[in-house]
């Protein structure tokens, strides 16, 4: 009996590549808008606190764009925008705290 294991290295390297994190469709467009609509609208962090308000504002906005382009439904839309904009905000919350 051998002690020997075979690897598939065609499988392993798919399993490692469907492991990695998928970004969801539309998601660095509506980070993009964000910021934007940061730059030129309301800071998302204030003191250093987050301003809710203006994250759900910015993200019901870039929603709407998102949604206008991609045809997904209202749901769809504020999620991956939500998310983009949490992700802007925390960015932004990093970078006043040094």
């Amino acid at each position: 009996m051998s002690l020997n294991r075979r690897i598939s290295w065609t499988s392993a390297l798919r399993d490692m590549r469907d492991d990695r994190a998928v970004i969801p469709a539309g998601f660095l467009a509506a980070r993009a808008m964000v910021e934007c609509y940061v730059r030129t609208r309301r800071p998302l962090v204030v003191a250093g606190k987050f301003d809710r308000a203006a994250i759900m504002a910015h993200a019901a906005a870039a929603a709407k764009r998102h949604q206008g382009r991609t045809g997904c439904t209202w749901g769809e839309a504020m999620s991956v925008s939500l998310k983009a904009a949490w992700q802007v905000a925390k960015t932004a919350q990093r970078a006043t705290a040094h």
